[in-house]
């Protein structure tokens, strides 16, 4: 494995493992993906079902653009979009589409519809898959665009990665 498969595999790992469950307690998709990459995890309990109702575009999904805005947007808020922000959503969204089935849009409540109770194991399994491709296409922006956080090989949750 080249150093950068193995940064998108440990990501993917980490999401997983923390959405799953089993090994720690479970996390929500939005919660697993900021643990996953240092980011603090307070508002992304909000991505929660799809914005708790299921009703919204699925929260692991926009967790990744969330990510995508701390770790590369500019800190001061009446600034403009940064260029790096502006790419990474463009490269996470193009790496998403090649991976995610259905517009990426698609709310939580639609995207899970044919996997049965909503927890129940088809669908658990689906939204920790779907976690873990967030995880590694965030991961691959952050690897491409050679930000601090791709050096970092490992994190635990709660960890602070560099922004």
């Amino acid at each position: 494995m080249t150093p950068r498969e193995e940064f998108l595999a440990a990501r993917r790992a980490q999401a997983e493992r923390l959405y799953r469950g089993e090994e720690t307690p479970h996390r929500s998709c939005g919660i697993a993906l900021a643990e996953t990459f240092g980011c603090a995890t307070p508002a992304y309990q909000s991505l929660r079902r799809g914005g708790i109702t299921g009703e919204g575009p699925c929260g692991a999904i926009q967790a990744g653009v969330l990510l995508l805005g701390e770790l590369f947007g500019d800190a001061d808020p009446t600034g403009p979009v940064t260029p790096a922000l502006r790419e990474a959503v463009v490269r996470y969204r193009a790496a998403l589409g090649l991976s995610v089935s259905g517009p990426l849009e698609t709310s939580c409540n639609v995207r899970v519809a044919s996997l049965g109770e909503f927890m129940g194991p088809a669908r658990k399994s689906y939204c920790t898959s779907l976690a873990g491709e967030v995880a590694e296409a965030v991961a691959g922006v952050l690897w491409d665009l050679d930000h601090p956080a791709a050096r970092v090989t490992s994190a635990l949750p709660g960890a602070r990665l560099p922004h």
